[in-house]
Parts: C-alpha cells; structure tokens; sequence
C-alpha cells in the first residue's frame, strides 16, 4: 500500500519525516483553534498526541469548530477527534482526556509523560496562565494561541512574544496575569494586529470561566490554529 505521508516525506525528508513520526505533542483546547491545530500535526504525521478538552459539541459550534457536526452534537470533542484522527493515520497513539484544566491537575497532566511540545489553545484566562506557568517550570516548549475572536482579517495574524502583542484583548489580560505571577519569559503566541470590533463582543454569565462570547468567523480559528501547528512542526 502506497504510504499516505508520501507527499510530507517529499518535502521534509525522510529524516525530519521521522522525527515527526517519533514526537509526543500536548494539545490543551480542540475547540475552534485547538482542534485544527491538531489535525494539521496528524496529517503531517506526529506520531503520538494527548488531547485535553471537557466540551461537548454544540450546536453554535457549527459556525468554526472542526469537530462540530450535526451527528456530533452533544459528543465529547476529543471523542470525536480520536475517531477522526484514527481514520487518518491508524497508526497514530492518542491519549484523550475529558477533563477540565483547573490549577491543581496541570502538574500531573504535564508530569504523565515526557512531552515534546505543548500547544496552549485554551481560552479561559485562570488554567491557561497556569499551564503556561508549569510548562515554563519544566522547560517545555510551548506556544500559545491569543484571541481569534471579533476579528476577521487573516493577513493581520501574526506569530510574536506575548510581551510584543497588541490590539489583543487576552494577550493584554495574559501578561498581566503572568506579571502577578513573577514570569517575564519569553513566550511565542500566535494573535492578530486587527482591532477586535465591539459590537461582536456580548458579556455572558452563560459559560464557565468567561465573561464574554466574542462573534466568530469560519476562517479565522482555522487559521490560527495552522499557524500553531506550523510553528511546533518545523520545531520538532
């Protein structure tokens, strides 16, 4: 059987191919951004991932998210993932956890196993600070993503420092939390230059841990989480 990672192997290498194929990489949030994150480093080939999410498909997903789909409505996000990505690469090791990051378990799930990356795709400020704070701890790589939310300009994504962001509601709340946390590293994040429009942003007392449901796009999570992926793949 022709190899399905063929074309990935003609323009990396072999070699860079395998290294991919070897690698571990974290993955905390498969919602908009999240889960296209992850699908990108499975179809480049990644060869073990953990994926942490404690939502449910619903139906305002629909709009952006890759694992939303009417027959998946109500189903665990990272449930569906797993399947997905299985149908891809059968031969790709998953380690899927539905459960909702709070402080005192992100040391345990950074110390379960040795991790070769972590990608941040949360989008609540309190665990992803932390999960931030534990990976610095640890030396582990980590990239970020900002908010993709109330905006819709995909030239005005970018890759930066968290402390060179701006025009970014989160990347603004993200440093001052790190501030109070006695962290000043340098930490890559993906966020966009755009000016996020007010009248997209609705305050909500609806979801866990967030103020404010932003409107959103198709687009813009897609490629927010293509630059997350990108950046751990020519890294690994």
């Amino acid at each position: 059987m022709e190899d399905w990672s063929q074309r990935t192997r003609l323009l990396l290498g072999d070699e860079k191919a395998e290294r991919l194929q070897q690698a571990h990489v974290l993955v905390v949030g498969v919602g908009g951004v999240g889960a296209y994150a992850a699908e990108m480093l499975c179809r480049a080939g990644v060869g073990h991932m953990t994926l942490v999410d404690a939502d449910t498909v619903q139906l305002t997903n629909l709009n952006r998210q890759l694992p939303a789909l009417q027959s998946t409505l109500g189903q665990p996000k990272v449930d569906v993932l797993a399947t997905r990505f299985k149908d891809i690469n059968p031969a790709i090791e998953l380690t899927v956890l539905p459960v909702f990051l709070k402080d005192e378990n992100i040391p345990q799930l950074l110390d379960a196993t040795p991790y070769d990356f972590v990608i941040d795709a949360i989008d609540t400020l309190a665990p992803k600070c932390h999960l931030i704070a534990e990976a610095f701890k640890r030396r582990l790589p980590i990239v970020s993503s900002m908010g993709a939310g109330a905006k819709s300009d995909i030239t005005q994504v970018r890759f930066a420092d968290i402390w060179e962001t701006y025009h970014c509601g989160l990347s603004k709340a993200v440093r001052q939390r790190l501030k109070k946390m006695g962290i000043r590293h340098k930490l890559p994040v993906v966020f966009s230059t755009e000016q996020a429009d007010p009248h997209a942003v609705l305050l909500t007392n609806e979801e866990q841990n967030k103020k404010s449901t932003c409107g959103t796009v198709s687009y813009m999570p897609a490629v927010f989480g293509c630059y997350l992926a990108e950046y751990v793949i020519k890294r690994l």
